[in-house]
């Protein structure tokens, strides 16, 4: 922990001193500053004895972004999340109203930026609490769905300079998650990403080596390559990587695999894929403990969690505009990747989206989610889950 909070004074004096000198001084770009609101309701009804849960939440995120200097510029950026009309009769998932389903949007007022960053000759390097993304969040991302995203207090270079090749190195020390700051965890995590485009698409390695710093021997080391890319109409993507944990007494290997193909007609975009999460004997899953989850194996988030005995997600999707807005209708098929006796079939889902931009600065959509459970023995329950929201970024 005193590392941490080390680290914490230390970006807090940059970020004064970069401020400062920022406003002083003949800078090279303009100061700005933003607020971006997303207004939303969800329900959730599941076929279990909890109650079905309710929630109008209000994220408010206030950035502000210095001008530059001599190539630094600092960020500084504060995130609220409120219950709003009274209508909060929900499992916030740090431990309030327990006897409901869960909706993880707990109430918080957080820092969710603040770093330095120099930019010069295809160099980036970034130090302070952040936003990370990689690739498609498969492995990290900011889980921007839920209102208080994921951020990292974390250090970042990253190097583009070569024509085609894209290069960036992270380490993390804390890993600031979605629950408030009722479950962050301290880490030790590196993370290595390179790419290269070619005429056909983009070649992507990465190692992705993680250790929760919690006093105890850990280690999650993840290894893969992937490629995707479109010509004229068509889009493809396929990936493979290995997964190698240490904890305690557990010890594992599994690996990941997925594809996706895809034609886009005049009026829709026609999608089929597999993703395939791998098992270790049925004993222990494939994780991917920093990514966007709620992007992946379907909207009721009955995976945020690999099962033990894996997970194979066979999916199509059709997408289009309709009324100056996109629309996309997805059908999943769940199995284990490694079936036992009493777990075989996980289930199935339909995931539905609306989202519309208007008034220049405005969003709003609706989303539906609908999961029906396989084998009972999986611990899975029917859930249906609802989405209505309206944002807005001045």
């Amino acid at each position: 922990m005193k590392n941490v909070h080390t680290f914490s004074k230390i970006t807090a004096v940059i970020l004064l001193a970069s401020a400062s000198a920022s406003a002083t001084a003949n800078s090279e770009t303009k100061a700005k500053a933003s607020i971006d609101l997303n207004l939303r309701y969800e329900k959730v009804d599941q076929d279990n004895t909890k109650k079905d849960a309710s929630a109008l939440t209000l994220r408010t995120r206030l950035n502000y972004t210095s001008a530059s200097y001599n190539n630094f510029t600092a960020v500084v950026e504060f995130e609220d999340s409120r219950q709003v009309a009274g209508i909060n009769k929900y499992n916030d998932a740090v431990g309030n109203n327990t006897q409901y389903s869960v909706i993880a949007d707990p109430e918080t007022t957080e820092l969710d930026q603040a770093y330095v960053q120099y930019k010069k000759d295809g160099i980036t390097a970034k130090v302070g609490r952040q936003v990370l993304t990689l690739d498609n969040h498969r492995y990290v991302g900011h889980v921007g769905w839920r209102q208080d995203r994921q951020t990292f207090d974390a250090a970042t270079i990253t190097y583009d300079a070569l024509d085609n090749v894209k290069m960036s190195y992270s380490y993390i020390n804390k890993r600031n998650r979605i629950f408030s700051n009722e479950k962050d965890f301290n880490a030790k995590d590196h993370l290595l990403n390179l790419a290269y485009k070619t005429s056909y698409g983009k070649l992507t390695v990465y190692s992705y080596l993680l250790e929760v710093d919690e006093g105890t021997a850990n280690s999650l080391d993840t290894f893969g390559v992937s490629f995707n890319g479109k010509k004229d109409k068509f889009s493809y993507s396929a990936e493979f990587a290995t997964q190698d944990s240490e904890s305690g007494a557990t010890d594992y290997s599994a690996s990941y695999m997925a594809i996706e193909g895809g034609y886009s007609f005049d009026a829709v975009t026609l999608k089929l894929g597999a993703e395939v999460l791998g098992s270790d004997d049925s004993m222990v899953g494939f994780s991917t403990p920093l990514a966007t989850l709620h992007k992946f194996n379907g909207w009721a988030d009955q995976f945020l969690g690999t099962p033990k005995e894996g997970l194979v997600d066979l999916y199509a999707s059709v997408s289009g505009k309709a009324f100056g807005g996109g629309w996309t209708v997805t059908i999943h098929d769940y199995s284990a990747d490694e079936s036992t006796d009493t777990v075989d079939d996980l289930g199935s889902e339909i995931n539905a989206v609306y989202a519309k931009k208007f008034a220049k600065n405005y969003k709003a959509g609706l989303k539906y989610a609908a999961y029906s459970a396989g084998d009972s023995t999986a611990g899975k329950v029917d859930t249906d889950k609802i989405w209505l929201w309206v944002s807005a970024n001045f």
